[in-house]
């Protein structure tokens, strides 16, 4: 497939663009979500599109997978460092749909949990709930979020390899390392996204092209 250099900036206008055309915009609300090692920033990409977007005249509402982590007495019940369990067991999907995404299906409430569950305290957040607008976009970020059927309108996966990971994973987190071996094994999230962002260099970016 093609692949286009491209800046941050413009990628952040890209995919606010890409947003806005989708389905429904202004009409319903949209589900998108940012997928990548934490190496990759996905976070940092959210939060970046969320002004673009009420400049388009979106609502937005930030919610990081991090918030819907399991108790650490299920994600840690083999180990502090064990990576199957890191791709498997960490994040509550049924929470994440439950609490984010299905209310913001078609004739939903829009009223979503912002997080469930503090994995540093172990404790639950007492977030409070929150109405998205008609016609505001979820912008969810987090690894390993494709191939869990979640229902999003559009998925962003931000691409690494395997040496830029390990390079830029911190030491203390490189345990993770095989869990995304996996994932791009079984997932294989450049081809499950529907786009990707390669980030071996965050200076310097590049969009893979749908062949």
């Amino acid at each position: 497939m093609p692949i286009r250099p491209i800046s941050p900036d413009r990628l952040v206008e890209l995919l606010a663009d890409r947003i806005a055309a989708l389905p429904g915009a202004g009409e319903r609300r949209l589900r998108v979500a940012v997928d990548g090692a934490a190496a990759a920033g996905p976070g940092a990409l959210a939060d970046a599109l969320v002004e673009p977007l009420r400049l388009r005249g979106f609502p937005t509402l930030r919610v990081p997978a991090a918030g819907f982590l399991r108790p650490s007495s299920v994600r840690l019940e083999y180990g502090r460092h064990d990576a199957d369990a890191f791709h498997d067991l960490w994040l509550d999907d049924g929470a994440l749909l439950r609490e984010v995404l299905d209310p913001l299906e078609p004739g939903g409430s829009g009223r979503v949990l912002p997080s469930l569950w503090d994995p540093v305290t172990d404790r639950a957040t007492r977030a409070r709930y929150t109405e998205l607008a008609p016609g505001g976009v979820l912008l969810l970020d987090g690894a390993l979020l494709l191939g869990r059927w979640l229902p999003l309108e559009l998925t962003v996966h931000l691409a690494l390899s395997p040496a830029a990971l390990a390079r830029r994973t911190a030491p203390e987190e490189r345990w993770t390392l095989p869990a995304f071996a996996r994932y791009e094994a079984e997932t294989v999230p450049a081809e499950a996204a529907d786009l990707t962002v390669r980030c071996d260099d965050p200076r310097h970016p590049a969009l893979v092209e749908p062949a």
